[in-house]
């Protein structure tokens, strides 16, 4: 037997192969998506990473053993892709689009007739004006306010101090400096209008 026909068997046994992978990796198809839907939020998501599931799966056919357990292999890959998204989208910066309470002193100063100076909005943002408006803001927040933006202390070093999760200080000071946001341009505002 010649070189030529040993790789045209050759040849010839691998395209059998590869169709039958295939045949018997589209049997597991609604197997596959039923875990991934239950992996992730969204049907969208779902099928993104059944997609990605099959097109590693069939890159990489060969390195699946025939007689072991293909749709553990499946799953195998369907989860370490899962886990892989995961990690990028922790990875990805949270980016929320600002929203119409970021302006509001903006906003409130363009009602009343156009925007002020920068200088003029400080020069009517006395100390007991502020301290009036952190008053304003409610103790759970303030708090959280006083300990880190004040005092300078961590967000590990609040939480410990509050008995509070770190999560919990980090959205406790971004509502409260949202609040004292709004109390400051009220206060701004209507000590303009006196």
């Amino acid at each position: 037997m010649s070189d030529a026909q040993t790789d045209a068997r050759r040849i010839a046994q691998d395209e059998r192969d590869r169709a039958r992978f295939e045949e018997e990796a589209l049997e597991l198809s609604d197997q596959v998506y039923r875990v991934a839907r239950r992996l992730v939020s969204s049907r969208e998501e779902a099928e993104d990473l059944v997609q990605e599931t099959y097109a590693r799966a069939f890159r990489s056919w060969r390195s699946y053993t025939p007689g072991t357990n293909l749709r553990a292999w499946f799953f195998r890959i369907l989860t370490n892709l899962n886990i892989d998204r995961g990690r990028r989208v922790q990875r990805t910066p949270d980016l929320q689009p600002i929203e119409e309470g970021d302006y509001y002193l903006y906003n409130r100063l363009e009602q009343d007739g156009g925007v002020d100076d920068e200088e003029q909005v400080v020069e009517r943002l006395s100390q007991d004006t502020i301290v009036q408006a952190l008053s304003a803001v409610p103790h759970n927040f303030r708090d959280v306010l006083v300990l880190v933006d004040i005092g300078d202390f961590s967000y590990q070093d609040a939480a410990q101090i509050l008995d509070v999760p770190i999560g919990t200080v980090m959205s406790r000071l971004h509502r409260g400096r949202r609040i004292l946001k709004k109390e400051l341009a009220e206060s701004t505002v209507n000590g303009g209008e006196s």
